[in-house]
Parts: structure tokens; sequence; C-alpha cells
């Protein structure tokens, strides 16, 4: 017996209602941390619960939302000690990449292009793009490893850590140009993988990681203007 198929008014509807809902989170109305209550967004906006909760799970696929088994979907909440330990790992496993890449040398042209998109976006002022092209040149790296369980551990982490980055840049209204330093950091990861520099590139990455975690929490909760 076949299943059934989604018809296009179906699909088109959850991601309409995903994109409802990631503009709540976006704006702050709905905050990290924050419970989803499916029943009460079905009320609110009209449409089954059904359709809300497939609208959850692509939001969840993209790492905006959290969802256990049993329980609610929340807002994805990192705490200024979960991101300092989310950077420990991503230097481990980023640096790992690094040496990896360097080593079998494959076509570096898409982490590239990531880094000049940062650069264009900085210059634009465009934070949302900028974002986006700093996560797709995480994902390139670790994809460029050739190693799918390195890969998928990195999604795992990358995609909500993101997600979360993209919501408190947005709340504290981040300058773009505050990465200016961070686009050179980028750069130099290629240039050493392109050099061939497996260990230094791993070494650098693991470093630049710590850098980044130092100033990340203060920066997107503005505190270096008002204080810790």
């Amino acid at each position: 017996m076949s299943l059934p198929s989604i018809s296009t008014s179906e699909r088109l509807l959850k991601h309409s209602l995903a994109d409802r809902l990631r503009t709540e989170i976006m704006s702050g109305a709905l905050r990290p941390g924050e419970r989803i209550v499916e029943g009460a967004w079905a009320t609110k906006l009209g449409v089954a619960q059904a359709s809300i909760r497939e609208a959850i799970n692509i939001l969840t696929q993209e790492g905006f939302v959290s969802k256990q088994s049993g329980r609610s979907a929340r807002i994805v909440h990192l705490s200024e000690q979960d991101v300092m330990q989310l950077y420990q790992i991503r230097g481990a496993l980023e640096g790992l990449a690094a040496r990896l890449v360097a080593s079998t040398q494959p076509d570096l042209t898409p982490l590239q292009s990531a880094v000049d998109g940062m650069r264009e976006a900085a210059q634009a002022g465009h934070r949302e793009a900028l974002l986006d092209c700093d996560l797709q040149f995480h994902l390139h790296l670790c994809e460029a490893a050739g190693n799918p369980f390195l890969l998928d551990h990195a999604r795992r982490i990358l995609l909500p850590f993101f997600a979360f980055v993209r919501m408190r840049v947005t709340a504290s209204q981040q300058e773009a140009s505050v990465w200016s330093r961070d686009l050179e950091a980028h750069q130099r990861i290629i240039d050493l993988i392109r050099e061939g520099e497996g260990d230094v590139a791993q070494q650098y990455l693991s470093k630049a990681m710590d850098r980044f975690a130092a100033t990340a929490y203060d920066n997107w909760e503005r505190r270096g203007q008002h204080g810790r």
C-alpha cells in the first residue's frame, strides 16, 4: 500500500507557518527557552495542530527549536557556559577537519566563496547574509574533510549554535563590522590549508575558537557597553 502523497498546498502551508514562527523567534516575541504550545498556536493562526507540528519540525531541522520525546518544543537556548563548551568542541572538531582537508587538498572554492560572501555582507552591513556565509564556511570545511561521522557531529552542533547566534545578534542589533577581525581569521584558515600546513591550521583554528569564545557572549548581550 502506497503512502499518501503530501499535496503542494500542505507543503506550502507548513513552510508558511514555519516562516511565521521563525519571524516570531527572530523578533524576540518567542524568546530562547520558551515553549511553543502547538494547540495555542494552531488556534491563534487558525490551522490544524498537525500543521503547527510540521512547521516546528522544519524549525527543529534548522536548529531554532529543540524537541525531546514527550515534551513541548522549545526555542533553542544556550547559556554562557554552553557557548564556551561548544566552542571547545568546535575547536577540536573543526581543527581536525582543517588538518584532514590540508592533507587531501580538495577544491577549496566553496570555502573561499563563503569568506568572500562574509566580506561583502560585512561591508554592506547585512548581518543575516554574513551569518549565512559564516555557517556555510564551517559546514563546507567539515564536509571537505571527507569524514561523514565528523560532518554529522558538526551539523548537530553548528545548526542550533548558529540559530542561537542569529537570535542573539538580531536582538542586540550587533553591527556586522564586529566580524572584521574574524573574517581575516577565516581567510587565514584557508591559506594554511592551501599551503598544506595541516597541523598549523589545526592549532590556529583551535586558538581562534578560544578567542571567539572569550568575546562572543559579551558581544551578543552588548555587555561590553554596560559592564558585566
